[in-house]
């Protein structure tokens, strides 16, 4: 046992130094400190980068198919009432969804940004005294009230009972509404008064589409959209204006859910008209991401880069809709982050590093000086130091 400890005892490569050939100095204490301190702080760099996960990004090419894209947004138009504003969405498939109504919620706001609190529908409409009756009479007791669409009936038996249900069988049909006075139901429920209310009204939209994950868009306009001619027109001689101020601002607008790092630069956008017509248009590159954090969990989303443009109308020519227009389209690269923790043996490499590294310089440094202090002294004894 005594010679296999002798024999281990011959492996030291590291030969100690008897006290009696080394001396403690000013200089080297100070050095020591100041290495002790660069030492340590280098540690805890290296230890925080340790215990956060780095972000590892890819390019790759994207194959998903079959999937939709969900769109969330937050827009404030401080110019346009919510009883003329609405939302429709198409893309270049021929899908089309017009005047989305389902996940969106509308706030009346006042002109300094207060949300007025809506009233809910057919509160304060005028009580129905004996209402016309499709075939032009009046309705007599015991029969049901069945109103009449004013030619836009899609069948013998379809009945428009509100204001609201004409001018979706106009929309169907691709007709303007141009006077909702002369329309029973549109003047029984103050149709054009509650308009009026409204006047120097704002409205806060928000709220979130499921569209096709294709190319497409989704505008914010007044009046109800129908198709003529294989046009999408709006129909704004219903609400008798001559011009609508489409100034808005952009609370939020996403491409999927959130992920740590997302950057959505239309978020707190705000744009304002300074011409009585006009249609503002953005056009956004989305991004297909992924996200997975280090413990494992997987976040589809996308980014989006942007650009602005405003297209001006003539006075009394609506050669285009006024609204706000986002047009869309899919990048056919996806980005992947992917988080993930250092490995222990590379920490314990930089750290071994860090040690040896100080130790070494430090010990040149320290080297230099006690010699060169020997140097200088030598030469002041012997009075060759000037």
């Amino acid at each position: 046992m005594d010679g296999f400890i002798s024999k281990i005892r011959s492996l030291d490569a590291y030969p100690k130094i008897n006290e009696d050939f080394y001396s403690r100095t000013l200089s080297g204490g100070v050095i020591t400190l100041a290495s002790s301190i660069i030492m340590t702080l280098l540690f805890i760099s290296e230890l925080r980068l340790y215990l956060h996960a780095v972000t590892e990004t890819k390019l790759v090419v994207d194959t998903s198919r079959g999937e939709t894209l969900r769109i969330n947004f937050d827009i404030t138009f401080p110019a346009l009432p919510c009883s003329i504003l609405s939302v429709d969405a198409m893309d270049i498939s021929g899908e089309q969804h017009l005047d989305i109504r389902h996940d969106i919620i509308k706030k009346r706001i006042d002109a300094l940004g207060n949300v007025i609190e809506t009233r809910k529908e057919g509160i304060g409409a005028p009580t129905i005294d004996r209402p016309l009756q499709r075939h032009g009479g009046r309705l007599e007791h015991n029969e049901t009230y069945c109103g009449s669409c004013y030619g836009a009936e899609g069948s013998d038996d379809h009945c428009c009972n509100t204001c609201e249900d004409v001018r979706e069988a106009y929309r169907k049909k691709g007709w303007a509404l141009t006077n909702p006075d002369q329309i029973d139901q549109c003047k029984r429920e103050g149709f054009l008064e509650k308009i009026k209310e409204e006047e120097g009204e704002g409205c806060n939209m928000y709220g979130f589409l499921e569209v096709n994950k294709v190319a497409g868009n989704f505008h914010f306009a007044p009046g109800k959209s129908f198709q003529q001619s294989n046009v999408h027109v709006h129909d704004l001689l219903t609400f008798q204006k001559d011009s609508y101020n489409i100034s808005h601002k952009i609370n939020r607008l996403t491409y999927g859910e959130y992920f740590p790092g997302v950057v959505n630069p239309l978020d707190g956008v705000t744009w304002t008209q300074e011409t009585p017509h006009g249609m503002y248009q953005y056009f956004i590159k989305v991004v297909p991401t992924v996200y997975t954090d280090v413990s494992g969990h997987t976040i589809q989303s996308n980014q989006f880069s942007v650009t602005e443009h405003f297209k001006g109308m003539d006075v009394g020519r609506f050669q285009s809709i006024p609204g706000v227009f986002f047009f869309y389209d899919l990048s056919p690269i996806k980005v992947t982050f992917t988080e993930k923790h250092v490995s222990f043996l590379h920490f314990l490499t930089n750290v071994c590093a860090i040690v040896g590294g100080v130790f070494t310089v430090s010990g040149i440094l320290d080297s230099f000086i006690y010699h060169g202090q020997k140097a200088i002294k030598k030469k002041m004894e012997l009075g060759k130091f000037s």
